[in-house]
């Protein structure tokens, strides 16, 4: 009997979508918490009195951080029940949310979010692949998709939501706020996963293993490229709607919820177009988010234009995370845990590297001149898969 039937065999179908719906709303906090400086990069630089570049370091630090934890925290945890460990990942993330919410000096900040960069790796890298052992396979593709919605929800739901709280009430707020709503995730956590006993401790040889193939080679290119060119630019896009959109700063939480929207509808709609075919179905994402972080700066002046393009931008990017994940679980079928690994650390390292590489260029020359730079980038991958022989 294998750890998936051990798992299942005794739980209701209500009471794994449950716990298919704790693990998204986890997976949505640390989303929420990790992408929230964007709708809060001006205020928290004016507080501390740093340039739009300096702030972006909030959005640097726990992609590396992720990146590192996920691999060291997965092995390091062996045979560890990883109900206990989910549980408590999110009690360190209202943690960092608090401190955040709290400081006073801008290196508390970025303290806070060490933390978030732990727990991201870690939770991610468990928390994505658990569809199957929670639902059962029949129901697993389904699930896969209910739990990576809760990446384009965090920029649907989350970002544009916390923006408003700043607006109103001060940026330290909107941490507070995923502060409390990170307890109530735990709560809902601790009461719904049934005990995850891990059937096969993820080893350091298995993770380099699956880097000799072809496929999870071609997967890491493309992820690299696409999630660079988009957090290089998404990141800088506040400031972007502000200078050159001209967009009222209470508008702007209008803007983001309207790419969010479009992120879900992408989200669902690959998981759908993926099992006809992987390989085009990441290509036209790829292309349409070059096509439209290119355009933003000559047709993004008007606020017609600008909603046209965040419209088409954030649907392609919500395909992103399920393409980019499904493809490196195709690479290594027999190591789920591990492929969730390599995903969540060449996404999150990316994540990191593009927020970094596109502060460099806002401050040394523009924010328009990071919207083309990144797009280029994301016509590269859509370039790379198009040459490539197999998905």
């Amino acid at each position: 009997m294998t750890a998936s039937t051990l798992d299942t065999s005794a739980r209701t179908p209500l009471k794994g979508w449950l716990a298919v719906l704790a693990v998204t709303l986890g997976i949505f906090s640390l989303v929420t918490t990790e992408i929230l400086p964007i709708g809060l990069l001006t205020p928290i630089g004016e507080d501390f009195r740093i340039s739009p570049g300096t702030a972006g370091l909030t959005m640097t630090l726990p992609g590396f951080l992720a990146a590192l934890a996920a691999p060291a925290v997965t092995v390091a945890a062996g045979r560890l029940d990883r109900r206990g460990l989910l549980c408590a990942l999110m009690a360190v993330l209202a943690l960092a949310d608090l401190v955040a919410a709290t400081a006073q000096v801008y290196w508390a900040v970025l303290a806070s979010r060490v933390l978030v960069g732990l727990v991201i790796g870690a939770f991610w890298a468990i928390g994505s692949g658990l569809a199957t052992r929670l639902v059962g396979p029949g129901r697993a593709g389904t699930a896969t998709a209910v739990i990576f919605s809760a990446v384009p929800l965090g920029s649907v739901l989350g970002v544009p939501a916390g923006t408003f709280v700043g607006e109103l009430f001060g940026w330290r707020a909107a941490f507070a706020v995923m502060g409390v709503f990170t307890l109530a995730v735990l709560a809902a956590l601790a009461l719904s996963l049934p005990p995850l006993p891990s059937a096969r401790a993820t080893r350091l040889d298995v993770l380099r293993e699956m880097t000799r193939g072809r496929a999870t080679r071609l997967g890491l290119l493309v992820t690299v490229l696409v999630v660079l060119a988009h957090f290089g630019t998404y990141t800088y896009v506040t400031p972007l709607l502000r200078d050159v959109t001209q967009v009222r700063p209470e508008l702007i939480t209008v803007f983001l919820l309207v790419y969010g929207t479009a992120g879900i509808a992408g989200n669902f709609v690959a998981g759908a177009t993926i099992a006809r075919d992987l390989r085009l179905t990441f290509l036209t994402a790829a292309g349409l988010i070059g096509v439209a972080t290119l355009a933003l700066p000559f047709l993004g002046g008007s606020k017609p234009g600008a909603l046209v393009l965040l419209v088409v931008w954030g649907f392609a990017y919500g395909a992103v995370p399920v393409c980019s994940g499904t493809w490196f679980a195709q690479a290594a079928p027999h190591a789920p845990e591990a492929a969730s690994v390599l995903f969540t650390s060449s996404f999150q390292a990316t994540l990191s590297a593009g927020a970094l590489l596109g502060g460099f260029v806002v401050d040394s020359v523009s924010v328009p001149a990071v919207m083309v730079a990144g797009g280029v980038v994301a016509l590269l991958a859509a370039g790379v898969l198009s040459r490539a022989r197999t998905a």
